[in-house]
Parts: C-alpha cells; structure tokens; sequence
C-alpha cells in the first residue's frame, strides 16, 4: 500500500490524518507540523461532535527532544476554530514569518 499525499484527506493543501483523538495536519516531511488533541467532546447531529482541542506547532526534527519541538500552544472550543488557527500557524511557520 502506498503512502502518497494522495491517500490522506486534504486540508488547504495539506494531509489531515486523524487517529483516534489525535489529528495531524501537515506533511512530517516539512519542517513543521499541527498536532491537535480533542481533550472532550459532546454529542450532536447523530454522532460526537469535538468541543475541546488543544493545539501544538511541532518542529518535526527528530534531534530535538520533546519539549524543545512544541514551538506554540493553545486550546480552542470546536475543530473548525483549532484547524483554522492551526492552518495559520502552520503557513506562517513554513514560510518563515513567525
């Protein structure tokens, strides 16, 4: 089986994989990534709707140690929300504006 872009749900371009509670959003093979934790959630519209998300801006250098990858952290109410502040600091990141 390959792991192409192709195989991944996209978000603005990039992969959006989700397992179990924990969402990545970005490609490990760029300098950065978007971790995001849903911490709770609640029911709605037939199904779990996130509510609490805690969000990370990791560095994806494997020679750094875990605490020193985590470049910026916030928790935000709904995965709309947290997807686009992750979005943003993610461009920001890889562009080299932060």
């Amino acid at each position: 089986m390959s792991t192409n872009k192709e195989d991944f749900l996209m978000y603005k371009g990039k992969p959006l994989v989700r397992s179990g509670n924990t969402l990545y959003y970005g490609s490990m093979s760029d300098p950065y990534v978007i971790l995001m934790q849903i911490a709770s959630s609640q029911p709605g519209y037939g199904m779990d709707m996130a509510e609490k998300i805690s969000i990370q801006l990791l560095a994806t250098d494997a020679d750094l140690r875990p605490k020193e990858r985590i470049i910026r952290k916030s928790e935000k109410v709904g995965l709309y929300n947290a997807l686009d502040i992750g979005s943003i600091w993610l461009e920001r990141a890889l562009s080299g504006t932060m």
